[in-house]
């Protein structure tokens, strides 16, 4: 059984650092990949990504810039809990979210998947500590010099998504 795993780069490329996630995902993209691996720069497109979700994967790779009190250029994967997806769906309190559709982030575009009815078997985010997010085109030099060691790690992750069950872990 092939596995399905989508890469998504998201971000918006005229708010410097944000474009993170797009480069990243455009250079995944010129990598030899296995069969069942898609990437696309979905940019500040949530909603599409939401819907691309549903047609079914057995995890995603979103490339992000996202602030975590680190130095710039900081990388790290952020595996969010699947219970707190879930929660992340309609509350009492907020039947209905308030959400941009061309300004969604990782979260928001998870509970939309939710709120249609979609998952997504494994969700890990590659998030970078940005420099800026001021208006502006092109990566800080932190923030640059940290997308091959991303695109590496998305690599990685994919390997380890697609790796059958049982048949042991990557490197």
């Amino acid at each position: 059984m092939t596995h399905r795993v989508l890469v998504a780069g998201i971000g918006n490329i005229f708010l410097s650092d944000d474009g993170f996630g797009v480069e990243v995902a455009n250079r995944v993209a010129t990598r030899s990949l296995p069969p069942g691996v898609q990437v696309a720069d979905f940019g500040i497109r949530g909603v599409h990504l939401a819907y691309e979700l549903l047609e079914g994967y057995d995890g995603v790779i979103l490339a992000d810039a996202v602030p975590m009190q680190e130095p710039p250029g900081t990388v790290a994967v952020i595996e969010p809990d699947q219970d707190d997806i879930g929660r992340m769906a309609a509350t009492p309190e907020d039947p209905e979210p308030a959400f941009d559709a061309h300004n969604m982030s990782p979260d928001l575009v998870l509970s939309t998947l939710s709120r249609l009815g979609g998952s997504v078997g494994r969700v890990l985010v590659v998030g970078c500590q940005p420099a800026s997010l001021e208006e502006g085109m092109g990566l800080s030099p932190p923030v640059a010099a940290a997308v091959d060691d991303a695109v590496d790690l998305c690599l990685a992750l994919v390997t380890e998504i697609m790796q059958p069950a049982g048949k042991g872990t990557p490197g």
